[in-house]
């Protein structure tokens, strides 16, 4: 498996991002430029990942101007052929304004910005501690909208407690249900606020974020040690 990582123009954690997936888990990366179209090295095994920053200042909303980019067009087709695409903080926003997550990240219900570790939690009810960077991280969806993500089993992260409890406190940013990350329902695009790439580093003290890229992205073609 070989790892596409997009750099737009105010990126910031797209080398965080090729760091801890060439330099904590052992895998191959290759930088993308945004104003590029070729993905002809990747197939539907590989995987495309949209780092976090602030793509073009975050100028008219965020993520607006990126889903222009060249290489999105070809990471759209990408997905739609079945690759994996995964969009972390910012890149959840760009997946959201190229339709290829519903729903819109709206600024933080406190109006401020969030940079804090954080739990969430899966569908199994497994829970991670991670880090979160963001003004606008409040994910909203009508209520159509989030009954069927509901439904479909597309919400994979929810924010919670220390203990797993979803409650409205340990909220960060006052998104809808307390959705922290989401798929396609395809499940091979996924989308979360949450950064994982701040997490797998044993320097750190934290490795959470290495279970939450081997349990998107990896099933079972990579051993974490």
């Amino acid at each position: 498996m070989k790892f596409g990582v997009v750099v737009f123009p105010g990126s910031n954690c797209d080398r965080d991002m090729q760091d801890a997936l060439a330099g904590d888990l052992g895998q191959e990366v290759i930088m993308l430029w945004h104003k590029d179209r070729d993905l002809g090295l990747f197939n539907t095994e590989d995987c495309i990942i949209l780092p976090g920053g602030f793509s073009f200042g975050d100028y008219l909303r965020c993520g607006a101007i990126a889903r222009f980019s060249p290489m999105m067009q070809s990471v759209a087709e990408f997905a739609n052929a079945g690759g994996k695409v995964l969009g972390v903080c910012n890149g959840f926003q760009i997946l959201c304004e190229s339709h290829l997550l519903p729903g819109a990240l709206l600024r933080n219900a406190n109006q401020q910005f969030v940079c804090k570790n954080v739990y969430i939690r899966d569908p199994e009810e497994k829970i991670f501690k991670i880090p979160i960077a963001h003004g606008e991280g409040r994910y909203y969806a009508d209520e159509k909208t989030l009954n069927e993500l509901e439904a479909n089993g597309q919400v994979i992260f929810r924010y919670c407690d220390e203990s797993g409890k979803i409650t409205a406190d340990a909220n960060p940013n006052g998104s809808a249900r307390n959705i922290a990350g989401i798929s396609n329902k395809a499940r091979n695009v996924f989308g979360m606020m949450p950064h994982p790439e701040r997490a797998c580093s044993s320097i750190l003290g934290n490795t959470d974020g290495r279970e939450i890229v081997k349990s998107l992205l990896m099933a079972e073609q990579l051993v974490i040690q």
